[in-house]
């Protein structure tokens, strides 16, 4: 099954899909990589066990239960959540295109705002007064002219960015569960934009984020728009991991000046020296995004290295599985270069890069790169 065809699952395969992606060491490349080489969630769920104990995992891999998922799914539906995959007619084509797309995400509000053209807004959380006015003031503006605003409801500059565009349209992507409020002083926007706007979470509902699981929501933020509009960022700051996904992802780098008295200021000046776009108005963000607003999001590259995919259940050679882990180490490479330096059949290298990760010892990022862990 391509993970990217158009069809509605069933009840029996949206439950197999939630338990997949659910289960201890699957991550969106590797559930990927699974469903194409299965066939469906049902089989992959079968084979994984038997995938990791190939690549040495010791103990039994933990696969999320029927029971578990059921429950979550009851959770979810009490609260008026629903989940739409990947393959889905409904799921955002700005995420489609990521190499990984999230498999599943979690959604309360309206999910025709995540087919609308965004821009997404970041910035400091302890912003000053006049960066949170600009922020509200420009977020409206961009409203006004067809765009949907997508930040991450912390608090500071993403507050701003909702609360100017609640009258627009606007998107929330939270690191924790679709239902986790935080910060807890945001329970009226959140209530606000469950009513008259969107907000989505790849989490399970019910999670409570760690400070890892924040730049994987920054990754999403920057996934649903053409470009990030970054305001007010230390040198340090969240925002400027979101600005680097975006240029991962082939999105545009806005930013806005400020006083380079203020530490505050120091990542977006240093963003604009290296080429973001200055930005002062909503006109600045519109003249470089009105040209593509209505065309395709470029599909992923991921797509090539899914052909090498063997779809049978043949094993990585025990030999390659070694050589490939001795070759990796905490410092990202990237796959093509491991197929080109190994020569291996590169359907060998992705089936034994797959079962090196469900053992627990290796990990696909994004922009086709692996780590070992």
């Amino acid at each position: 099954m391509k993970i990217n065809a158009r069809k509605r699952l069933e009840p029996r395969e949206r439950l197999a899909w939630l338990r997949l992606i659910r289960s201890e060491n699957i991550g969106p490349a590797t559930f990927k990589s699974l469903i194409e080489r299965f066939g469906s969630a049902e089989a992959a769920l079968d084979a994984v066990p038997r995938l990791a104990q190939r690549a040495g995992r010791r103990q039994p891999l933990h696969l999320a239960s029927r029971e578990d998922v059921e429950r979550e799914m009851e959770a979810a539906d009490s609260l008026g959540v629903r989940f739409i995959a990947l393959c889905e007619p409904d799921y955002p084509p700005a995420l489609a295109a990521l190499d990984p797309a999230p498999p599943m995400l979690s959604l309360r509000g309206d999910a025709a705002f995540l087919a609308r053209e965004s821009i997404a807004m970041v910035g400091a959380r302890n912003a000053s007064a006049l960066g949170l006015r600009f922020a509200g003031e420009i977020a409206g503006d961009l409203g006004r002219e067809g765009l949907c605003v997508v930040s991450g409801m912390a608090r500071g500059i993403d507050t701003a960015a909702h609360k100017g565009a609640l009258e627009t349209g606007t998107i929330a992507v939270l690191a924790g569960g679709v239902d986790n409020i935080y910060p807890p002083e945001n329970r009226a926007l959140y209530a606000a934009l469950s009513e008259r706007g969107a907000i989505v979470s790849e989490m399970p509902v019910g999670f409570a984020p760690a400070a890892n699981h924040f730049p994987r929501r920054n990754r999403l933020i920057s996934g649903l728009a053409r470009g990030v509009l970054v305001t007010e960022a230390a040198l340090n700051s969240g925002s400027l991991i979101t600005a680097r996904f975006a240029l991962e992802q082939g999105r545009e780098v806005f930013a806005v000046p400020g006083s380079p008295l203020d530490p505050r200021c120091r990542g977006t000046n240093n963003l604009i020296r290296q080429g973001a776009i200055l930005t002062e108005s909503a006109d600045d963000v519109l003249q470089v995004l009105r040209p593509v607003m209505g065309s395709a999001f470029q599909e992923s590259a991921a797509e090539e290295a899914d052909e090498y995919l063997p779809f049978d259940d043949e094993p990585a050679p025990e030999s390659l599985r070694d050589t490939l882990l001795e070759r990796l180490s905490p410092t990202p490479i990237g796959i093509d270069d491991l197929i080109r330096d190994l020569g291996a059949e590169p359907g060998a290298i992705m089936a034994a890069l797959m079962e090196l990760e469900l053992a627990g010892l290796a990990l696909r990022q994004s922009g086709r790169l692996v780590v070992r862990i």
